[in-house]
């Protein structure tokens, strides 16, 4: 297939259509939560999964999904583009991802401001990058190309990040900024990603988000983080979404939607997954938030 970049004037309107999500809580869905869900049919907003764990002909990931999807609305959340990397995009990873669209047609596709792979090397992580202007040039031109095949806007979600490039020239919301602009992709706000980035690199995390362009916003994560030190012995969080989520970061989400009002909000869980039940009263806390924000003038 041609991969045709997506023409200039069409892309500030793909803004508003970048998530169709409800203005709820989800959940983000776990196998060993399979048959709770489709015996129990709890009240969550949506539910979001992982591309990646879906890109084969079938199984029964895919007939669980195909169940739970009669029922909620759906979020498909990519790992493996590795949008930042220096080399092209992975076609035949594209293409699995477009079909995968085609067959669920979710109501939200994101994917992560990061790169994990080089070459013919896959890395099992989120690697940060420099933000500078060929970096800028190749993050959009991926994403033009993503746009383009899957004939759809999508969300970039911003990185948790442990280091820094020397050779930066802008800064991530300045970068994220500029990347939204120019695609016309709209954005999912990690608050997790957002507390623990600041944190480590000493910033105010309220003014990290006022500098994003919040009207792009069209979906939110919630998630844990684990704590420790770096070798100078000050403090150090990792984004493992293996905890409760913490008390700053329900504060900072509950400023974030003074801000920009009710917004589909998942919950993320990927280690140490607790009992449905424990998700769900997240879900029910994140929902409560959203009923009482409204949405500014």
């Amino acid at each position: 297939m041609m991969n045709i970049a997506m023409p200039p004037a069409l892309r500030p309107a793909t803004q508003a259509t970048a998530s169709s999500l409800p203005h709820r809580a989800g959940l983000g869905l776990k196998t060993e939560h399979l048959r709770e869900v489709l015996s129990e049919r709890p009240d969550i907003g949506f539910f979001e999964v992982h591309a990646e764990n879906y890109m084969v002909d079938g199984g029964p990931f895919h007939h669980y999904l195909g169940l739970i999807r009669e029922q909620y609305p759906l979020s498909l959340h990519g790992v493996g583009l590795s949008i930042g990397a220096e080399g092209p995009l992975d076609l035949r990873h594209l293409q699995r991802l477009a079909a995968l669209i085609e067959r669920y047609q979710p109501q939200s596709f994101s994917e992560h401001l990061a790169w994990s792979s080089h070459g013919p090397v896959f890395l099992n992580d989120l690697l940060p990058l420099a933000y500078d202007r060929p970096t800028l040039d190749r993050v959009c031109a991926h994403i033009d190309q993503v746009q383009s095949t899957l004939r759809r806007p999508m969300l970039l979600e911003n990185p948790a990040t442990y280091l820094e490039f020397r050779r930066s020239s802008m800064d991530e919301a300045e970068f994220i900024r500029e990347v939204l602009r120019r695609t016309g992709c709209g954005l999912l706000l990690d608050v997790n990603n957002v507390y623990v980035s600041c944190i480590n690199h000493r910033r105010d995390p309220l003014a990290y988000i006022d500098a994003l362009p919040l009207q792009s916003v069209g979906e939110i994560h919630l998630a844990g983080f684990a704590e420790d030190t770096d070798s100078l012995g000050d403090r150090l969080l990792i984004d493992d979404h293996g905890a409760p989520i913490d008390n700053a970061v329900w504060a900072l989400y509950l400023r974030l939607l003074d801000r920009i009002g009710p917004t589909a909000t998942l919950i993320e869980r990927d280690n140490q997954v607790p009992a449905f039940s424990v998700l769900h009263a997240e879900a029910r806390q994140a929902e409560q938030l959203l009923h009482s924000a409204r949405r500014p003038a």
